[in-house]
C-alpha cells in the first residue's frame, strides 16, 4: 500500500545533508524532486552512504529497501520547495534518505494514503 507525503523545504539552499558526497546537489524544484526519486527507486544513495559505515556489514539492511514505482514531483512555492512522495517504502527509509540529503533542512508537511 503506497503512501503520500508532502515534505517542504523551507531553505532549499540548505536543504543539505551533512556529508557533501550524499546530499542534494539540485538548485530547483525539478531536480530536488528527481534526485529525490532516484534516492528512493534504487539503492546507489544507500549503498555509497553503508560504505562510508565503519562496520558496512552491520548496518540493516531493510534500510536499503528501494520502491521502483515512487514518484516525487516539485513545485517551488515561494522561496520553498514543495514535494509529494508516494511510495511504498517504510516511512523510516524515506525519512534516512531524506536526512542523506537534505540534513535537517526538510519538514514533513502532511501524510496520506496513495
Amino acid at each position: 500500500m503506497a503512501t503520500r507525503y508532502y515534505i517542504s523545504l523551507p531553505d532549499p539552499a540548505r536543504a543539505r545533508g551533512n556529508d557533501p558526497e550524499l546530499a542534494f546537489r539540485a538548485q530547483g524544484a525539478e531536480a530536488f524532486a528527481s534526485e529525490l526519486q532516484d534516492a528512493l527507486r534504487g539503492d546507489a544513495l544507500f549503498e555509497r552512504w553503508r560504505a562510508r559505515q565503519e562496520d558496512p556489514d552491520a548496518v540493516d539492511p531493510a534500510l536499503g529497501a528501494t520502491d521502483a514505482g515512487a514518484t516525487v514531483s516539485g513545485t517551488q512555492d515561494d522561496l520553498q520547495v514543495a514535494l509529494v512522495v508516494t511510495t511504498a517504502l517504510p516511512s523510516s527509509v524515506l525519512r534516512q534518505r531524506l536526512g542523506l540529503l537534505a540534513g535537517g533542512g526538510w519538514q514533513l508537511r502532511d501524510v496520506t494514503s496513495a
